[in-house]
């Protein structure tokens, strides 16, 4: 289980290679595109997870 949990564990070090390599991969000019497209998708996560809370707290969809 432990295993699992291994990005706990990095470095600075490791970082920097995973965004060097990131960036080799990628380049310069695609990375903003790709985190723009990795903050809308942690929003509409986020935006998901409220609605099922609300759904679970009011599930007979009347109004409080």
């Amino acid at each position: 289980m432990n295993q699992l949990l291994f990005i706990g564990n990095l470095g600075a070090s490791e970082i920097i290679i995973i965004a060097l390599i990131v960036l080799l991969l990628f380049g310069g000019k695609k990375i903003p595109e790709l985190m723009k497209g990795l903050g809308k998708g942690v929003r509409s996560f986020k935006e998901g997870m409220s609605n099922i809370e609300k759904e679970i707290d009011n599930p007979s969809g009347s109004k409080e």
